[in-house]
């Protein structure tokens, strides 16, 4: 249900972008991630650091594209949130020890540390991969290509990265050890 509605905002970006313009669009971006957030309280459920994280960005980035009338500032909030996560992904692990992905994943994936290291940089790598093409598509084509690469091209990119992920670690998952044959008890004739 939560990987559901974090897509809403997106969903509704795209449509208020496809009736109106990109300053209606982010407005709707900012208080659907607002809604997130009222969700969670109102659920009586602590609101996940990331989305109070994703909240700043999108009201500080998006408030800005709306008051100067520019969308460079809303652009550039994509790019910046995976450097951010490609950061977060590095820093934890290189210097608290820590590979967050491990710590979310670690209970339902037994792997060995090295896989769960090479994971944690091939999604660093990722992110940055992300913020990078970002850059390029937002300020080398039209606003509705950038659009259509945020809403589709990324979402694809993610997808298909977690698919590639999840294919690249199965050779690493322990195997289901086969159960054992029972035989038959001879029945005692009487």
């Amino acid at each position: 249900m939560h990987a559901f509605l974090e897509y809403i905002p997106l969903v509704i970006f795209f449509v208020i972008y496809s009736l109106v313009d990109i300053y209606w669009a982010t407005a709707s971006l900012i208080a659907a991630s607002a809604l997130q957030i009222v969700y969670f309280i109102v659920k009586r459920q602590p609101v996940p650091t990331k989305n109070w994280i994703f909240f700043a960005i999108i009201a500080v980035f998006g408030g800005l594209t709306i008051f100067l009338h520019d969308d460079a500032f809303i652009k550039w909030k994509v790019t910046i949130i995976n450097l951010l996560f490609a950061t977060t992904l590095i820093i934890s692990n290189k210097f608290f020890n820590k590979n967050l992905l491990k710590n979310f994943l670690g209970e339902s994936l037994t792997l060995p540390e090295k896989v769960w290291s090479k994971l944690n940089l091939s999604w660093a790598l990722f992110f940055s991969f992300c913020a990078l093409l970002n850059l390029y598509i937002a300020f080398s084509f039209e606003q509705q290509t950038w659009v259509y690469f945020k809403v589709f091209g990324l979402t694809g990119l993610m997808f298909v990265f977690a698919i590639g992920s999840i294919m690249a670690l199965y050779k690493h998952l322990p195997k289901d050890e086969e159960p054992e044959k029972i035989m038959p008890t001879e029945e005692k004739n009487n």
